[in-house]
């Protein structure tokens, strides 16, 4: 089977943009490992290099996976897959995938998520939500970057609505503290001022 998914589109105009702070590497190993595909149906086109499943999708290379009712898979001349999967359990696609060195999971979803294997990022358009451990953003649009762990939020023009009519809003994020204990109280007396043996006071 072929390497992972998704088109990387440049994105028409972004009103209001965020970023996480917090490093989110993905697992490395990922981009070594055989892809498997399952789905109820599959249709190829060799010639253009392109396949479509349809029905129950599910990706699954190393820790990534992807579920969604519809994929479609594009290779380019190096061999490098992009894919576009649409739809899924309430209008959803779904992502998941592990952090590099922890056990902490990113998982993601929206009405369509682009993957680029080449570039290793990934776009969630529309009721876009992204989690990276305790913190999460919601938007309209959402970029994730598995090699620089940064991402990109942002709300769109406005007039984009999602599948269940309601329109995109703003952009919204949970950002957890990274230490949740307070740092102990000074428990040292206060310091007093001792005269200096030998000195009178002034008269």
């Amino acid at each position: 089977m072929t390497p992972t998914s998704t088109f990387l589109r440049p994105l028409a105009a972004a009103l209001l943009l965020a970023s996480l702070a917090a490093p989110a590497y993905a697992e490395k190993a990922d981009r070594e490992k055989p892809i498997n595909l399952e789905a109820d149906r599959m249709s190829m086109d060799d010639i253009n290099k392109v396949q479509v499943y349809e029905g129950n999708v599910i990706l699954t290379q190393g820790t990534l996976q992807i579920r969604t009712a519809k994929l479609v898979v594009t290779q380019d001349a190096d061999g490098f897959q992009k894919g576009v999967a649409t739809g899924g359990e309430n209008g959803l696609a779904r992502f998941r995938q592990k952090r590099e060195g922890k056990d902490e999971w990113i998982d993601g979803e929206a009405e369509r998520i682009e993957h680029d294997a080449r570039e290793d990022t990934t776009q969630f358009f529309i009721r876009g939500w992204v989690r990276s451990g305790l913190d999460e953003v919601r938007g309209h649009y959402i970029s994730y970057n598995a090699l620089s762990e940064k991402y990109l939020v942002t709300n769109g023009r406005g007039e984009s609505k999602a599948a269940v009519g309601a329109p995109q809003a703003r952009v919204r994020a949970i950002i957890q503290p990274k230490s949740k204990t307070a740092p102990a109280e000074d428990t040292a007396p206060a310091l007093q001022l001792q005269p200096t043996p030998g000195m009178r006071s002034a008269p």
